[in-house]
């Protein structure tokens, strides 16, 4: 017979839990802060354009585009018009299935993410990697992979490069 007694965090599992939690608070906003201070953007509409320059023809189904910017389809939804309204994305229907919706990166978004890059990956530099030893990433990124597996269902986990 199992016993129905939960599975408690010892110090050690507690301790890292808080760390975690934390972390997840106050990562994304300190990102936010800076990519609204420095250009203008939410790190939410700089990470869709930053997928968007990196796809071919800067052109992602808005489906794929709100897997692979960690976003619901309705929020990418609505930053994809505040960015239209900026003319720096662009929509259409896919020419392939005009069941699908086609994100574009323009010229101008382009330029944008080209003049908020090098801020955003010094502040990534700078709260995230300078702290940490080259054996640390490593493990972040292996300790940050084993749990996205059990996060993210196989059917809804896409394959990605960072």
């Amino acid at each position: 017979m199992e016993s129905s007694e939960p599975r408690w965090l010892n110090d050690e599992e507690r301790q890292a839990w808080l760390t975690l939690g934390s972390l997840l608070v106050q990562l994304g906003p300190a990102l936010d802060s800076q990519l609204r201070r420095d250009a203008g953007l939410s790190h939410f509409e700089y990470t869709v354009m930053s997928v968007l320059s990196e796809a071919p023809d800067r052109t992602r189904r808005m489906s794929e585009l709100a897997a692979l910017a960690d976003g619901s389809l309705s929020r990418l939804s609505m930053v994809a018009a505040r960015l239209e309204k900026k003319g720096w994305v662009r929509r259409s229907p896919d020419p392939a299935d005009g069941r699908y919706t086609l994100a574009t990166l323009t010229d101008a978004g382009w330029e944008k993410v080209v003049e908020a890059a090098p801020g955003h990956v010094e502040e990534v530099r700078r709260v995230i990697f300078d702290p940490l030893t080259k054996s640390q990433v490593h493990q972040l990124t292996n300790i940050g992979q084993r749990i996205l597996r059990v996060v993210v269902p196989d059917d809804k986990r896409l394959d990605r490069q960072v």
